[in-house]
């Protein structure tokens, strides 16, 4: 299926590796623009030029921490720079460490309130003028499926991806008469780094391999494994298009039937 996404201009964060990187991938074989970022340059270059080997229009990347408020200003001045504006916004960021409620502090709480809810808001409150002037965009939050059914001994990201989704739903009723549609697409189990390391410690602390823990977990999930990268950027991509323009406000899972609500 043609999505239509030849010539759109997308913004992925944290796109050098991992789902970013997924969904940029899916957006470069569509021949859209890209700008991603990370944190670092190299990465960040090479993935860019596998991006145009892929198809996309133009690739370029910028260098911007999450934990940086002002690095978050640049990234979208140089985005818009780069690419004439910004119609997609992919929102996505490295989780916090895992925890239980009863050892959260405030610390923890308002350092990673800076990266999983203000740099997304703060980017996208840069990209939304032109968007509604232009009368379309598209707003992705990379999200998670502990948003429907939260995770065990991971507090803070339970806690602040809810935040983050009340903002999306409140910003999808404001601006879905201006072509403008706001979605979070959450994954469950993806075979990433970032899950591999989770493993890792846990293999750790119990004395097992990775693949055992890995194993282990996967009897939990209907579909009976991990799923892979190539299965969560095509969904993105997909919502990124014009057939897509009816599904604003909602939450998409690829969790392999993980969470048992609808």
């Amino acid at each position: 299926m043609d999505l239509g996404l030849k010539g759109r201009r997308a913004l992925v964060m944290g796109a050098s590796k991992g789902l970013g990187r997924a969904v940029a991938e899916a957006l470069a074989r569509e021949g859209a623009a890209l700008v991603i970022s990370g944190r670092d340059q190299a990465s960040l270059d090479a993935a860019c030029e596998a991006l145009r080997g892929l198809g996309a229009a133009s690739a370029a990347g910028i260098v911007a921490d999450v934990a940086e408020g002002a690095q978050m200003d640049a990234l979208a001045a140089g985005a818009a720079a780069a690419m004439g504006g910004v119609d997609i916004l992919v929102q996505n960021h490295g989780g916090p460490p895992p925890g239980p409620a009863l050892e959260v502090t405030e610390e923890a709480l308002a350092t990673w309130f800076q990266r999983i809810v203000l740099s997304p808001v703060r980017v996208a409150n840069a990209v939304l003028p032109g968007m509604r002037e232009r009368g379309w965009g598209r707003i992705i939050n990379v999200g998670s499926s502990g948003m429907v059914q939260p995770l065990p001994n991971m507090v803070l990201s339970n806690t602040l991806r809810a935040a983050l989704m009340g903002w999306m739903k409140t910003l999808s009723a404001e601006v879905a008469g201006q072509g403008v549609t706001c979605n979070i697409v959450a994954p469950g189990a993806i075979r990433t780094d970032r899950s591999l390391e989770t493993a890792g410690g846990m293999a750790k602390r119990t004395g097992r391999t990775v693949e055992e823990v890995i194993a282990e977990r996967s009897k939990t999930i209907p579909a009976g494994r991990y799923g892979t990268p190539d299965e969560y950027g095509p969904l993105v991509a997909f919502l990124c298009s014009d057939h897509a323009a009816y599904i604003t406000g909602s939450i998409l899972r690829a969790d392999g039937g993980m969470v048992r609500g609808w």
